[in-house]
């Protein structure tokens, strides 16, 4: 943005003034972060325990749909408006058409119930891909080693027509075929779900910082090749915008950008062209590299946490998930 005027020259300008104390740095911040920019994402799961840890990232845990619930309530009392859930299903469910995804009563329609029933306030959104429950570890169907796009199209519109129908309030398609979100907007229109809303992953990326992710909802093992036919080459920011467009045109509500932190020129530039509520992820890969660095001295937890989020905040976005959320809303006052 071109300044109107010359700026003053010292000593009569002091840019240091503005810092001199903690309330005048409050009074002038550019950027306001609150627990109600964060959506926290909960790995589920269809085990017998409560928690189980997922050790490439401290502090994480695979949730029964009871401690799901429990966790709800939490982020409810710490004013996060929305939890994301991610399955971890038993590697017995999964086959090569995901068929799980499209279970009624599976684990994301139970843990929609249970979290429902402690916490009606709380906003939830689901993911919308395959690749949690096919056996070969990707978001779409398979033949021959090719993802065939327009063949998934229709078990995805399923999968977010099953979670809708369960009382999601957000479906998240994050597969990256192409036309998805149209199938599931006209899926959900058909039967009725006017108000479900779609936050569309529509700019995302082939990115080695889905590791921990991908260990923590059991695809890892399973993951046959990359999926770079799919998700977006690193190296592309127009890209991003036609993805972004289409989305939009589909049906889309609001948009997401993930990878999050290397991403932060393509959050911008969707903001500011589309002005529509942009989002992004702070994956899995970066939280526990902040981890990490953490539980090494390397890093402040705290100062770390709420100048990352900040960053998200200040090149757009409206909101974040984000692994840190509970920690982060305790920092702010939640």
């Amino acid at each position: 943005m071109t300044q109107p005027f010359p700026p003053a020259a010292f000593p009569y300008a002091r840019p240091r003034r503005l810092r001199s104390s903690p309330w005048v740095r409050r009074l002038v911040a550019e950027t306001v972060l609150t627990p109600s920019d964060l959506i926290w994402p909960l790995i589920v799961h269809d085990g017998a325990e409560d928690r189980v840890p997922v050790a490439s990232m401290p502090g994480v845990f695979r949730l029964s749909p009871r401690a799901a619930a429990a966790a709800a309530v939490e982020a409810r009392d710490l004013g996060i408006p929305v939890v994301a859930l991610f399955p971890h299903v038993d590697a017995a469910i999964k086959d090569a058409n995901g068929t799980g995804a499209t279970d009624p009563d599976g684990l994301i329609p139970d843990c929609i119930k249970a979290i429902k029933d402690a916490a009606p306030e709380i906003g939830v959104m689901c993911d919308v891909a395959l690749d949690c429950y096919t056996d070969h570890g990707h978001d779409g169907l398979m033949a021959d080693g090719r993802i065939l796009n327009d063949d998934s199209l229709e078990r995805l519109a399923e999968q977010a027509f099953i979670q809708a129908h369960a009382g999601a309030d957000i479906v998240a398609p994050s597969d990256m075929m192409d036309g998805r979100v149209q199938a599931i907007r006209e899926a959900l229109e058909a039967n009725g779900l006017h108000d479900t809303m779609i936050l569309a992953y529509a700019a995302k990326y082939a990115s080695a910082f889905y590791g921990p992710y991908r260990d923590a909802v059991g695809s890892a093992k399973q993951l046959t090749g990359d999926k770079q036919t799919y998700q977006m080459n690193y190296a592309n920011s127009d890209e991003a915008l036609r993805e972004v467009a289409m989305d939009i045109a589909e049906g889309a509500d609001a948009v997401m950008v993930k990878p999050g932190m290397p991403y932060l020129d393509i959050v911008r530039r969707v903001s500011e062209t589309f002005q529509v509520p942009t989002f992004a992820y702070q994956v899995s890969g970066e939280y526990a590299m902040m981890q990490a660095a953490i539980a090494n001295g390397w890093l402040d937890e705290d100062r770390a946490i709420l100048e990352t989020l900040h960053g998200f905040k200040r090149a757009g976005c409206a909101g974040v998930l984000s692994y840190f959320a509970p920690k982060a809303a305790r920092l702010l006052g939640g």
